[in-house]
């Protein structure tokens, strides 16, 4: 099987020759190409042919940003992993990034005083999604494409819902739905930026999520968020209680769980080990909200990496809740939703833009008044 071809663009000589060595260590990647800059990026990418391109954020003449316009015009569905710092404005323009199409994106490592260190954070962050972008993974479906932007706001498209058959569980308990669990990876930003903006701020039940991202990333996508959708969406911070029509993000670095003290239930925040290579981890939050909810909950699992929560979902199931996953065609990956799907532990596996009216479809059918408004 041929290698994988990456072309490398950053304008730090020291960053380019890290990427590549780091890289070079895998036998199923090449890298064919660096670029300093932007435009010289855009003159490689037809003489080197990349199956790949990892491209930085901030550089001079022609930033990530522009670069990745540039590439989306010619090349739409070449997959680009951005590649950038550990800090607020990094943050930002990743998050743009993902909104004009980027696949993916990776920290770069920071000063540790080791090379070595560093290169294995490289291999250990940056490999795993080069292969899994290119349908090399193990169980990696076909190359997705290029992340969809829908406008916030934009009304939903009709596609089917696939029910799948239901593995063994606990008997259904017919409760209403009290809380909605989300978890989400790998497209996470622009599949939360299609499902928010869709749900009603009147919703009667609160909506906790982990999104697989660093510390600065959570809060800047919680903002974001927020100005995008009518509910009041926040990075989640210990203590904070739960109510509803108000979302809380898992804070990036850090495990998010939901506690309950009587009637009140609040969140809490921990530094406990990752779980499936991931701090915060679906799975930590999701076995929280059944111990707090039970049957009440509502779990759901979109786009990602690996198999997060997958434990979580079980749980879920267990205790009679119900469970979402998204499909594959809407997935950038389907990974965290697929095993879930595959597991039979879905109730439905649903197309990005109809999973807003199915949470509130739920939420409503245990609601015999259901007074709030339709999602727009």
């Amino acid at each position: 099987m041929a290698k994988i071809r990456v072309l490398i663009v950053d304008d730090a000589v020291v960053i380019r020759r890290l990427l590549s060595d780091s890289l070079a260590g895998d036998p199923d990647i090449e890298v064919v190409g660096a670029a300093a800059n932007g435009r010289i990026a855009l003159a490689k990418i037809p003489q080197v042919n990349p199956d790949v391109v990892t491209l930085d954020v901030e550089m001079p003449e022609l930033n990530g940003l522009e670069t990745l316009v540039e590439i989306r015009k010619t090349w739409p569905k070449l997959p680009v992993i951005m590649f950038s710092t550990l800090t607020e404005r990094g943050a930002a323009a990743t998050l743009d990034a993902l909104t004009a199409g980027a696949n993916d994106y990776v920290t770069k490592p920071s000063t540790c005083g080791s090379v070595t260190i560093a290169m294995q954070r490289v291999r250990d962050d940056l490999v795993p999604k080069i292969k899994q972008l290119t349908g090399r993974a193990i169980g990696a479906t076909a190359p997705p494409p290029a992340l969809r932007t829908v406008p916030p706001g934009a009304a939903p498209t009709t596609a089917p819902v696939v029910p799948l058959a239901r593995r063994a569980a606990a008997p259904r308990a017919n409760a209403p739905v009290e809380i909605v669990a989300i978890g989400v990876s790998t497209g996470g930003p622009n599949a939360l930026a299609e499902l928010m903006p869709h749900i009603p701020g009147d919703l009667p039940v609160p909506i906790v999520v982990v999104q697989h991202m660093p510390p600065l990333f959570t809060r800047l996508l919680a903002e974001r968020l927020d100005g995008q959708s009518a509910l009041d969406v926040r990075e989640g911070v210990a203590g904070a209680e739960l109510r509803p029509g108000e979302v809380y993000i898992a804070p990036g670095g850090h495990h998010m769980t939901v506690v309950r003290n009587g009637k009140r239930v609040a969140l809490a925040v921990n530094d406990d080990p990752p779980e499936n290579s991931c701090r915060p981890a679906v799975d930590v939050l999701f076995r929280s909200v059944v111990a707090a909810y039970g049957a009440g909950t509502l779990g759901v699992i979109l786009t990602g990496m690996g198999q997060d929560g997958l434990r979580g979902c079980e749980h879920v199931r267990d205790a009679g809740g119900q469970v979402l996953a998204q499909d594959e065609a809407t997935s950038v990956v389907w990974g965290m939703p697929g095993f879930v799907a595959r597991a039979g532990l879905a109730d439905r596996v649903v197309p990005l833009p109809s999973i807003a009216t199915e949470i509130v479809t739920r939420i409503r059918s245990g609601r015999a008044s259901a007074p709030f408004r339709q999602a727009r």
